[in-house]
């Protein structure tokens, strides 16, 4: 995904997405350790797939706030 999608998601939509992302990578973790998965690469694109859309919701979580995260 890229960030400005991301933006545009609501909060609730980038924590329902991180849920699907983290139910994802599981599957693919499983499916390298049988020898399962034709693309290996696919577990590290979805790992920053997930750190994009938790940095996006911790930078709206800090303007809601109104703070600077500090």
């Amino acid at each position: 995904m890229k960030p400005q999608e991301i933006r545009d998601l609501g909060a609730e939509e980038i924590e329902r997405k991180i849920k699907e992302l983290k139910e994802s990578l599981f599957k693919v973790k499983v499916k390298l350790s049988t020898k399962q998965v034709e693309n290996t690469s696919q577990s590290k694109i979805i790992k920053k797939d997930i750190a994009r859309l938790l940095t996006i919701l911790n930078q709206k979580k800090a303007a809601v706030k109104g703070g600077t995260g500090k």
